[in-house]
């Protein structure tokens, strides 16, 4: 059993309906398994293309649209695995945790180790590259 509280407006996916809140804050009990998400976990489609976003869209993908599930799971696998050798032990302990989340067919808890990836991919691309001082401008010094 998982229970919603909903935001005035707030919009959830349930098993790929598209269900949108009134204008009061309101609860509903999902009384049986479904695949549920809410719009604030979802990517944008305009967000920028990261390698971690990536694998991200195409879980949120599975979740959505079981029909593509059968394609799109071994790609998911496939990505994944490509990034665990990027990233250092406690960031590739969450991409392995999601690639069994995949595994299992739970799309959501898979969606939400992600976002600690996605989260740690951003600081990462933040990193501004030291600057190169040649040896010549250290000689001056």
């Amino acid at each position: 059993m998982l229970k919603l509280t909903l935001r005035p407006r707030e919009r959830v996916v349930v098993n790929g309906c598209v269900i949108r809140n009134g204008d009061r804050r309101q609860s509903l009990t999902v009384e049986n398994r479904a695949d549920i998400v809410r719009e604030s976990d979802l990517l944008k489609a305009d967000a920028q293309a990261t390698p971690v976003s990536k694998v991200y869209f195409l879980v949120q993908t599975a979740l959505l649209q079981a029909d593509k599930r059968d394609v799109i799971v071994p790609i998911i696998q496939r990505e994944l695995a490509d990034l665990v050798c990027c990233f250092g032990q406690e960031t590739q302990d969450r991409i392995m945790i999601t690639a069994n989340y995949v595994s299992m067919g739970d799309y959501y808890k898979a969606m939400s180790e992600l976002r600690a990836v996605l989260k740690y991919e951003a600081e990462l691309l933040q990193l501004r590259p030291a600057v190169r001082v040649e040896p010549q401008e250290m000689a001056r010094a």
